[in-house]
């Protein structure tokens, strides 16, 4: 009984890690342009550590329009980016 216990317990810490290992983790940015006929947004942002880049000014297509409306010249946000069918995505915006 103990032995399946510690099985069960191993199994639930490995998940745990693997979920934690795919959470997308949020980056700081300023809205430098936006570009909204191009669906497309310019942030100087920290660094993006799950696309291994330091800190810098750099343009990013957005995965959906309305992201634009949280996103005005000027303004500080967090996000989400990644690479999507090979371009640099913002994937989420908060």
């Amino acid at each position: 009984m103990k032995a399946i216990l510690n099985v069960a317990l191993a199994a639930t810490l490995t998940l745990g890690a693997a979920i934690g290992a795919f959470a997308q983790e949020f980056t700081k940015g300023t809205v430098k342009k936006v570009d909204a006929k191009a669906k497309k947004v310019t942030l100087i942002h920290e660094e993006l550590k799950n696309l291994d880049m330091p800190a810098m000014t750099m343009v990013f297509y957005v995965q959906d329009e309305a992201m634009l409306e949280k996103m005005k010249q000027g303004s500080s946000v967090e996000f989400v980016a990644d690479r999507v069918n090979g371009k640099l995505t913002v994937t989420q915006v908060k």
